[in-house]
């Protein structure tokens, strides 16, 4: 089934100044200025379709800015996606991701979780000299430089002083990449971390 454009996106797109998307962005947009993509009829969603074939109906480079929070842990590819996201993305378009850690016990319970995501998963996909560690990108050539990651650590409610004590760690071990990096090769199974943001910046070319 081809999108269902509720808003009349397409019909608006070339007199929009700025393109924000948000991807799976459910009943409410983090970002009321963004387009709301999700494959469910929500009341905050202006695109309802497959992500892949609402992103193959945009011009290449049309887009400015892409946000997702808690929807690519639900992709099966997820280097088709930055494919997809490069292709529409303007040289110097953000693009920001935000999933759970893989030490969230909450991940397991969903079983529409298909990939688990920790400091390292988008070195493997853009390009990055944030960390020691270094990894291959198994012959992809990046096309978004990773310019941020963060650990965020939080309880949900009603647990207020666990999430206030989870604050504090978040503050931490974010204070340098390299206590990032000892806390996920050391740490994480004794202070689950909740979720991980990303970064990342559309190359030129």
């Amino acid at each position: 089934m081809p999108p269902v454009d509720k808003s009349g996106v397409f019909a608006r797109l070339p007199a929009m100044p700025r393109v924000a998307l948000e991807l799976g962005c459910g009943a409410t947009k983090r970002d009321a200025s963004a387009i709301g993509v999700d494959a469910l009829d929500l009341p905050g969603v202006d695109i309802v379709g497959d992500v892949f074939d609402v992103l193959s109906c945009f011009p290449q480079a049309r887009v400015d800015a892409i946000a997702t929070h808690h929807f690519v842990e639900h992709l099966d590819d997820l280097p088709r996606l930055m494919r997809e996201m490069a292709r529409v993305t303007k040289p110097g378009g953000e693009v920001t991701i935000v999933v759970p850690h893989f030490s969230n016990p909450y991940f397991y319970s969903d079983y529409t979780h298909r990939r688990h995501f920790g400091l390292y998963t988008f070195c493997y996909l853009a390009r990055s000299s944030l960390f020691r560690r270094t990894v291959p990108t198994y012959g992809i050539e990046p096309a978004f430089d990773l310019t941020g990651v963060r650990l965020v650590f939080k309880s949900t409610r009603p647990f207020y002083v666990r999430h206030a004590l989870k604050r504090a760690l978040g503050w931490l071990f974010n204070a340098s990449t390299w206590l990032q990096e000892f806390y996920e090769e050391n740490l994480c199974w004794l202070a689950p971390c909740y979720e991980v943001r990303y970064t990342l910046i559309r190359r030129a070319g």
